[in-house]
C-alpha cells in the first residue's frame, strides 16, 4: 500500500508509539489525522506534521466517527488506521488484603484498549470500503493494532490489562477475514518493553529502565518509538502481511513477575 498522498488515522498520535508513527506516516507522504485526548500536544503534532488533530475517545462512538470524518474531509482516500491508544493498569484478582480486584477499573481498560481498538476498526475499515481501489489486488486499506507481549504471557498484576491485549490478539485473524472481502488487511503489533515518555527522565529514571531492559536477550535496551513507527509503515508498504500477529520485543519473554 502506497502511503503518499493517502490519508492516515492513528489514535494516541499525540505521543509514545502513536506520535512516533504520526511522524513516519507523514514522511512517507500520507496526511495524517492525529486523534488523541490530549488537545494541546495533539494539535502540535498535527500542525508540525501537516495534519488534521481531532480530539478523540476511541471508546465514543460519535467521537471515533467524527476523527473518519475528518480523515475523509482530507480529500484524500483514507488507506491506513493505525491504533495505538490505550492505558496500563496494575491489580492483582484478589489484591493481598483480601479484596477483589476493582471491578469498574477493570471495564474502563477493556474499554478503551480492547473496545476503543475495534470501534475504530470498524468505523475505519467502514469508510476505506467507500474508496476506489489502489492496485490490481483491489486493495483498499490496512488496520493495525497494537496489543503487547503482556496479552500473550501477562505478569501478576495484569489481569486487566492483559485480557484487553490478548482480546486485540485474538480478533486479528477473523477480523482479518471479515475485511478480506472489501480489500483491507488486519495486522496486530505486540511490543515488549519500549522507551517512551511514560518513564519520564532522570538518573532513577534510567535505572529503572535498565532494570526492565536487563531481560531483553538482543539487542540489550528497550525498544525505541521510531522503531515501532518504522515497523509501522513496513507492514503498510508489504502488501502480502495480512492476518498476522507480531511481536516487537528483541526476544523477551515475561515472567511471572
Amino acid at each position: 500500500m502506497d502511503l503518499n498522498g493517502a490519508a492516515a488515522i492513528i489514535s494516541g498520535g499525540a505521543s509514545g508509539l502513536g506520535e512516533a508513527t504520526a511522524r513516519e506516516l507523514a514522511a512517507a507522504g500520507a496526511t495524517v489525522v492525529v486523534a488523541d485526548l490530549n488537545a494541546e500536544r495533539g494539535k502540535a503534532v498535527a500542525d508540525e506534521l501537516g495534519g488534521v488533530f481531532v480530539q478523540t475517545d476511541v471508546s465514543d462512538e460519535a467521537s471515533v466517527q467524527a476523527a473518519v470524518d475528518a480523515a475523509v474531509a482530507t480529500g484524500r482516500p483514507l488507506r491506513a488506521v493505525i491504533n495505538s491508544a490505550g492505558i496500563g493498569w496494575a491489580a492483582r484478582t484478589v489484591g493481598r488484603d483480601g479484596s477483589p480486584h476493582d471491578l469498574a477499573s477493570y471495564r474502563k481498560v477493556i474499554d478503551i484498549n480492547l473496545i476503543g481498538t475495534f470501534n475504530l476498526m470498524r468505523i475505519g475499515a467502514a469508510a476505506m470500503a467507500k474508496t476506489e481501489p489502489a492496485d490490481a489486488d483491489n486493495a483498499r486499506g490496512v488496520v493495525i493494532n497494537t496489543a503487547s507481549v503482556a496479552g500473550i504471557e501477562g505478569q501478576t498484576g495484569q489481569v486487566a490489562y492483559s485480557a484487553s491485549k490478548g482480546g486485540i490478539i485474538g480478533m486479528t485473524l477473523p477480523a482479518a477475514r471479515d475485511l478480506a472481502a472489501i480489500g483491507v488487511r488486519v495486522l496486530t503489533i505486540c511490543p515488549g518493553i519500549i522507551d517512551t515518555p511514560i518513564y519520564g527522565s532522570g538518573a532513577e529514571s534510567e535505572a529503572f529502565k535498565a532494570k526492565l531492559a536487563a531481560p531483553v536477550p538482543f539487542p540489550k535496551r528497550m525498544g525505541r518509538a521510531g522503531e515501532f513507527g518504522h515497523l509501522v509503515r513496513a507492514l503498510i508498504e508489504n502488501d502480502y502481511m495480512n492476518g498476522e500477529v507480531i511481536r516487537f520485543d528483541g526476544g523477551i519473554r515475561f515472567q511471572p513477575k
